[in-house]
């Protein structure tokens, strides 16, 4: 359908410019349906042997390629990636512990809010038994104490979204190998995700058998341990490259 209005839209600017010189071949009422002598359009003689050139404004089309080796012949598999980490043990064990950080990180922020919000009625209460001094001191450490807080809480929630990024980076990569591996053994050339798919034979479906050696594959992922927030988390290293092999010396 997207095709086909594409078509129809370069088929209506094609057009106009022809519609444009048909309006100009329209004669004026009351004159006979003749045009008068000597407004008849004459076109400019063709030199012979002389190459067309394209119209003023036009790219001029690019030459031809020789031609090449056709693509193999598609094979194509489709996988549901949601549904193979439903299935994955790794991706289970990731996401419960992300949540249970996440999950001690509020609690734990709850509980000092709630420590911020006493200590301010507290320093309310004794304010009229107090020096301008001492209630400067005490409005100057609990700003202190706050502020320390909301550093600490947001390293901890930066380590715990970075240790999830790095646990996925490994589960993404387990499994692209492992749908390579999949793929190679079923003679699959083209591999395309279930959503983008609207109807398919089950033989195309390479999912269960995908999550079922995954699982063999990755059983558990090594989650960066949890930070108490002293310090920012350090950036995430890249994974490291395979090493090239080495050239073999060449024989005489």
């Amino acid at each position: 359908m997207t095709s086909f209005r594409y078509a129809l839209a370069s088929l209506l600017v094609a057009s106009g410019p022809a519609l444009a010189q048909q309006n100009q071949e329209w004669f004026v009422p009351g004159q006979g349906g003749q045009r008068p002598q000597g407004q008849q359009q004459q076109r400019p003689p063709q030199q012979q042997g002389q190459p067309q050139r394209p119209p003023q404004g036009q790219p001029a089309r690019p030459a031809a390629l020789p031609p090449g080796s056709p693509p193999p012949t598609a094979v194509i598999g489709i996988v549901d990636i949601p549904e193979i980490q439903r299935l994955s043990t790794a991706f289970n064990q990731v996401r419960e512990e992300i949540e249970r950080r996440r999950t001690r990180l509020n609690d734990d922020l709850q509980r000092e809010q709630n420590g911020w919000r006493e200590a301010q009625q507290a320093l309310s209460v004794q304010r009229t038994q107090m020096t301008p001094d001492q209630i400067r001191a005490r409005e100057r450490e609990l700003q202190d104490r706050i502020t320390d807080s909301q550093r600490i809480f947001r390293n901890r929630s930066q380590a715990i979204e970075q240790a999830a990024q790095q646990s996925l980076m490994q589960i993404e990569e387990a499994l692209a190998g492992v749908v390579r591996q999949v793929a190679a053994s079923r003679s699959v050339n083209i591999v395309v995700p279930r959503p983008l798919v609207i109807m398919n034979d089950p033989g195309f479906d390479l999912t269960e058998e995908v999550a079922q050696q995954f699982n063999r594959t990755l059983r558990q992922v090594n989650i960066a341990p949890d930070s108490d927030g002293a310090n920012p988390p350090a950036p995430p290293t890249p994974p490291a490259r395979p090493a090239a092999p080495a050239q073999q010396p060449r024989r005489n």
